[in-house]
This record gives structure tokens, sequence and C-alpha cells, in this order.
């Protein structure tokens, strides 16, 4: 008998594991461009707020600073990404293949990494006169240990 209740509570953790995973994963899709959006901070920089939105099959990452304020946001689907008009350094910000590592070439300025998953790469970038910059680099993740941080 107590290998019957064993094997229920197995059963029940496992349901229980799989649907907290599931759970996790799940994104809002309302909340883009607000300071304090309704949603999980994803970031894998203390010095930055991230948070991922997903609508109609397209993810939204946007970056704001620790003081709420929105700084850049980035679309992207299906291996494609683009800068959103918003977030007070959306002028300073690219996305696409390689973009961080095109645009550490062009400045000689190396970025953090702000998020990551399988698809994106969001790095933080601080210029000359402390402006700010953004790239999400869409190359994807080749690094299993890395990119398990904020898998989504």
């Amino acid at each position: 008998m107590s290998s019957a209740r064993s094997l229920v509570r197995v059963a029940l953790f496992a349901a229980l594991a799989v649907s907290t995973s599931a759970m996790a994963r799940q994104f809002p899709a309302t909340g883009l461009g607000q300071a304090w959006p309704n949603a999980s901070d994803v970031s894998s920089s203390p010095r930055w707020h991230v948070y991922v939105f997903i609508k109609d099959g397209v993810r939204y990452i946007q970056v704001n600073d620790l003081n709420g304020r929105v700084r850049g946001a980035f679309a992207t689907a299906n291996g494609q990404s683009l800068v959103l008009p918003i977030g007070v350094d959306a002028e300073r910000t690219s996305a696409g293949p390689n973009a961080s590592a095109l645009t550490t070439a062009a400045t000689g300025q190396t970025g953090e990494t702000v998020y990551r998953d399988n698809d994106v790469r969001v790095t933080a970038r601080r210029l000359p006169g402390g402006n700010m910059a953004f790239d999400a680099d869409t190359t994807g993740c080749n690094d299993p240990v890395e990119c398990s941080t904020h898998v989504q």
C-alpha cells in the first residue's frame, strides 16, 4: 500500500512540476512601454530590468533602467528582430544578426548581456558621454550553459 502512495506522490509532484514550468513560460500580452509593467523581470543583470511580452506570436523585449524608465524595446519573431520606437535610447539601439558584434567592431565598446534566450541576446553598452545603447543580436545561442540562464 505504501508503494502505491509513493507512486501517487511522485505522479502528483511530476504533474505540479510540469504545470509550474508551463506557467513560468507564459508571458503577458500587454504592458509594453510601461515603467513597471505587470510582468516578471527576466534580466540577467542586476543593473537593468527586462520584461518580455508575447502577442500573436511576436516576442517583445523591453529594457528599463533601475528607476523604471523605458530605455529601449525590440520585437522578435522567426529569427528576425527590429527596434521599436520607444524608450529614451531608441535612436541608439540596433537589431539583427550579429548586431552586438557589428556595433562592438564599429565603436570599440563591448556590451553587457542583459537578456538572452535561444533566439536573441540583448546587450547594453555605455557610450562616450554617458548615453546608453542596446543591441538585439538574433544569431541564436550556441552555448547551452549560458543560454539556459533565461531560456523562455
